[in-house]
């Protein structure tokens, strides 16, 4: 049954109402700091932890709950006879409810700017320590940590005076949970403090549930989406959906894949994405030329994409992709009268993205999930070192080709390897990606440009193993190619490119892309 409740939150929601209704059955209310004065103040009979405990809350009040009268009350096992002789002999009383909430560090953390003094007064030592004592002791002791579970608690205790041992487990499973993410949360402060700890040797992950999803990627797979702590501008979770039916995986996992490229540029730019790898590109100096680009691109697979512009969608710009069916369009603000023309579908998803221009930070980790295990890398934010880029051919390539084959190399970086792009005037158009050797995405790419491939660049992943996919670029009239070089052949596609008057730029960086 319960009789005494220990009550110390930092997030106060609720909590005059919950104690009030406890207090009301004759439970007996035991609290710390400001939530003893919160209830006070609203007239609640409470009893000081010093008056528990004997001792003064001291050292600014980063002692006051760290004592035997308070975890023995938590700890004691209650069909133990000798723990309960134990504690009746030390004159310590059960406790039977904790409602604590710690220290708000993640908010501390999250205001910029924060100092390292601050950031580590705001680490709760005492509130995690109760908490953990009293999930592990769950059997006798009901631990509410989160105010969302306050109601239940209620009903069952106006029931029966007591909580269920089943919903005791739930709550310590929240509890842990919860010090779980609270600590991590600590640790990562402090690594990314330290600022030389790339990979640590034991990686503790946190996350935040942003929704539940209909489905995973097939219908029969069930899935979440999470967000990571502190990622707030620039990224997906961070944007603000203001028309159309809610996200599915898919479409998450693709606009992920159309905002990272579309960050790879400065001037308007827009990026259609399919299935995670892009089908149309365009730069411009408006967004409505690069719209245009990017639909002209390859206007069969935009058809039902995902459109990404790193400008304002205006009206103009509205209309066009209006004409066509789109599942999302993500940009960093649409005008009101773009709104109003995009908002006349039902279905189509409009995200607002503030700081979808800016540049993943350097310091990114990228993961992918295996069966056991988990692959971390530091982000792929580099395109190539201006000092390794050179020309090995006879042949240079113009100034015009050169801005096409840096554009198609930003658009190469983001296709699924091996992978082919080839741009003519600062848009794709053909784009070959995700195949098992490197003449197949080539000839997809070739096959997707047609008669526009004569006189345009291509940009290759990785490097030419053989000579073939020059020879292929060649019959199909391309002037330049850019790649990364260091296979055992450069030297035969060098020569192939030599006879046909084509310009070859090595970046000395690859780019796959699994």
């Amino acid at each position: 049954m319960i009789k005494r409740a220990l009550i110390s939150v930092s997030d106060k929601t609720g909590i005059v109402d919950f104690a009030k209704k406890l207090a009301a059955k004759g439970v007996e209310i035991i609290s710390t700091g400001g939530t003893a004065k919160t209830l006070s103040d609203a007239g609640l009979k409470v009893i000081n932890i010093s008056d528990v405990t004997g001792f003064p809350e001291c050292l600014d009040g980063r002692v006051k709950t760290l004592h035997p009268k308070v975890h023995a009350g938590l700890l004691a096992i209650r069909s133990n006879e000798e723990h309960m002789k134990q504690i009746r002999d030390l004159g310590v009383e059960t406790i039977d409810i904790v409602v604590i909430n710690l220290y708000p560090f993640k908010q501390t953390i999250l205001k910029g700017n924060v100092e390292l003094e601050e950031a580590i007064e705001n680490i709760d030592i005492g509130g995690p320590t109760m908490l953990r004592a009293a999930a592990k002791n769950y059997q006798d002791v009901a631990v509410v940590v989160d105010p969302a579970d306050y109601e239940k608690v209620l009903s069952e205790f106006n029931e029966t005076g007591d909580v269920s041992v089943k919903t005791k487990f739930r709550l310590a499973y929240k509890v842990f949970e919860h010090t779980s993410h609270y600590d991590t949360l600590i640790a990562k402060y402090l690594r990314d403090t330290l600022g030389d700890i790339d990979f640590p040797e034991t990686l503790s992950l946190t996350f935040e549930k942003v929704q539940d999803m209909r489905y995973g990627e097939n219908p029969h797979q069930k899935a979440v989406f999470y967000k990571e702590v502190g990622a707030n501008r620039g990224v997906l979770p961070s944007a603000v959906q203001l028309h159309g039916k809610e996200l599915s995986y898919n479409n998450i996992n693709d606009t992920n894949g159309a905002i990272e490229l579309v960050k790879e540029f400065d001037e308007p730019t827009v990026v259609a994405v399919k299935h995670t790898n892009p089908c149309g590109v365009g730069s411009a100096a408006t967004i409505y030329e690069a719209y245009l680009r990017a639909y002209e691109s390859d206007p069969v697979s935009i058809f039902g994409g995902i459109i990404a512009a790193n400008r304002e969608i205006d009206a103009k710009t509205a209309e066009e992709i209006n004409k066509i069916f789109v599942e999302i369009v993500v940009a960093p603000s649409f005008t009101d009268e773009a709104f109003a023309i995009l908002s006349q579908k039902k279905n189509i998803r409009l995200l607002k993205l503030e700081g979808i221009s800016e540049k993943v930070p350097a310091d990114t980790l990228d993961m992918k999930k295996v069966c056991g295990g988990l692959l971390v890398q530091k982000y792929n934010s580099q395109l190539f070192n201006e000092e390794e880029l050179k020309v090995v051919t006879d042949v240079e390539p113009t100034s015009e080709q050169l801005e096409d084959l840096v554009f198609a190399m930003k658009v190469v970086k983001h296709t699924k390897s091996n992978g082919i792009a080839l741009a003519k005037g600062k848009m794709t158009i053909g784009v070959g990606p995700g195949q098992t050797n490197r003449i197949v995405p080539t000839r997809v790419a070739i096959e997707y440009a047609g008669e526009r491939s004569k006189g345009a660049v291509m940009a290759s992943d990785a490097f030419f193993p053989f000579e073939d996919c020059v020879e292929a670029a060649a019959a199909a009239g391309i002037k330049a190619i850019i790649q990364p070089g260091g296979s055992l052949n450069d030297q035969k596609s060098i020569d192939a490119c030599n006879k046909h008057g084509i310009a070859m730029v090595f970046t000395g960086m690859r780019h796959f892309k699994h």
